[in-house]
């Protein structure tokens, strides 16, 4: 029975995303794992290694079902068998699960040395400490955090301008820990803890509404019309020499298009470019021209190489601004956070067994500065792919001075799975932590625009070649959280240090039940 309640959560948690979950599913789906580590008649087999198992099961279930879309990308376009792509995915579901089963064990603990009370009240904050580490050790992997499945019910979301996602997560997982203290004991003060999460839910949901309702972050700063230019070039086409001039004249093309119609920012996608733009100067002068007619600042994707004679060449995913003025550089982005497997392979000697993707994934070297980029007097930040979904380097751009949020990214290697869906609703979150309009082109879709309180202005569907033209605003004025960054999830980490500490292994020691 407890077996099957933490294959029940990990199947519910994986319904709480999209494309095909639903956000309601997240506020119970905690609940029959911890009823399985917590309940009475588990308490005389509550073992360390038991409870371990069982946050394994469910985080096993929670991944594949979330990024089950890791095994087709490593068979398309890395080169592998089917079998080696299942198995490497499978490899990072199961890191990935270690921490859901961190989170059982320590929530184990606390209720064999404190008590069930003890374990439900500290376990929104174990389950926060558990998704901070899951985003920064070993690189970090913040994909599908608890708090993300309510991105589109905007009056709670918008928790995340004063605490960032972990608050989120924090108030979801707070609801499937009192049902778990309701179903294991029936308590009146049990049934106290879940009317005291509904109201603090109802709560933010009311002044949530209320700042929505209130929309003074879409009347400050200084007006500024974007075009997004969504190209929808195969990844089979992409780097082909015989398609260059063809997807090259498309952005062009179509960056005509929009400029006509008034942008005077015009975003690219990532490595929208079938060369390297500082290498091409005809390409360069084309984009330029564009630039120039229409008074445009142009976002431009592109990978970059810098050569030297004393070292190897470096190459770098990176984002380029075009002035409509010309001078005589270009300012750059180089991305910082790179993709395991994809722009660079960890562990590269040891995969022998997955030769092909090793030869097939270059060693891109990551940026080591966070530039912003300027836009008329004004400055905007790029999150290139995946880094959009890092909040301190986000935060840390709007700290420095960034007025608008780009992201640019190619989701042509997950065909119609969850993940354009998955990383575009990410992505929003950004924009309500941050105050801040968010332009995001995307390749093959999801393109849109998305406004300081996470409402979608406009976006795009999958795999059309489209244009957006719309009008955002560029904002000085800062949130709570872009001022003091993840002091919330570093508040969790603390408090589960210090239960890490109480309930520690003691020799002689006695448990305490309650």
């Amino acid at each position: 029975m407890d077996y099957a309640l933490a294959l029940l959560s990990g199947v519910l948690l994986t319904l709480s995303f999209p494309k095909f979950g639903h956000p309601a599913f997240a506020w119970v789906a905690l609940a029959p794992l911890l009823a399985s580590v917590l309940l009475p008649g588990a308490a005389a087999r509550r073992s360390a290694l038991r409870a371990w198992t069982l946050g394994l099961i469910t985080g096993f279930t929670y991944f594949a079902g979330t990024i089950y879309w890791t095994a087709d990308v490593l068979a398309s376009y890395g080169g592998l068998q089917r079998l080696v792509s299942v198995l490497l995915a499978a490899l990072l579901v199961a890191y990935l699960a270690l921490y859901p089963a961190l989170f059982a064990l320590i929530v184990a603990r606390v209720a064999a040395r404190l008590s069930m009370a003890a374990a439900c009240l500290t376990a929104p904050a174990i389950w926060v400490a558990t998704e901070w580490l899951r985003g920064v050790l070993l690189t970090g992997f913040p994909w599908v955090l608890l708090g993300y499945s309510q991105t589109d019910v905007l009056p709670v979301a918008q928790l995340a301008s004063v605490t960032g996602v972990y608050g989120l997560s924090a108030l979801v997982a707070a609801s499937g820990a009192a049902v778990t203290w309701v179903m294991c004991t029936r308590r009146a003060r049990a049934w106290g803890a879940v009317g005291g999460v509904g109201l603090v839910v109802g709560l933010v949901a009311f002044w949530g509404r209320a700042r929505i309702a209130a929309d003074e972050w879409t009347a400050k700063g200084t007006p500024l019309t974007v075009g997004i230019v969504q190209g929808n070039v195969p990844q089979d086409q992409k780097w082909d020499p015989e398609h260059a001039a063809q997807i090259f004249d498309r952005y062009l093309r179509m960056s005509r298009r929009v400029v006509q119609d008034g942008a005077k920012l015009v975003v690219w996608p990532e490595s929208s470019t079938p060369f390297r733009l500082e290498e091409d100067r005809l390409g360069r002068r084309l984009i330029g021209e564009i630039a120039a007619a229409g008074g445009a600042s142009m976002l431009i994707g592109s990978s970059e190489v810098a050569r030297t004679t004393a070292a190897p060449p470096r190459y770098y995913n990176s984002a380029f601004m075009v002035s409509p003025v010309a001078s005589g550089s270009t300012p750059v982005y180089r991305k910082m956070h790179l993709v395991p497997f994809g722009e660079y392979v960890p562990l590269r000697r040891m995969l022998f067994f997955a030769r092909p993707l090793v030869e097939g994934v270059g060693d891109f070297t990551p940026g080591d500065a966070l530039g912003l980029l300027p836009v008329g007097g004004h400055r905007v930040s790029t999150a290139i792919c995946y880094e959009i979904i890092f909040p301190p380097l986000v935060q840390e751009a709007v700290a420095r001075g960034s007025e608008l949020l780009t992201t640019i990214t190619n989701d042509a290697w997950y065909g119609y799975s969850s993940a354009p869906y998955q990383h575009f609703e990410q992505a929003r979150l950004r924009s309500i932590e941050q105050g801040r309009y968010l332009v995001r082109a995307a390749n093959t879709g999801v393109s849109g625009i998305v406004d300081p309180y996470g409402r979608v202005v406009v976006r795009t569907r999958l795999f059309q070649t489209e244009v957006v033209v719309r009008d955002v605003r560029l904002i000085e004025e800062r949130t709570l959280y872009s001022r003091v960054g993840d002091v919330f999830a570093y508040a969790c980490l603390l408090l589960t240090g210090l239960m890490v500490v109480l309930v520690r292994p003691r020799r002689g020691g006695k448990r305490r039940r309650g």
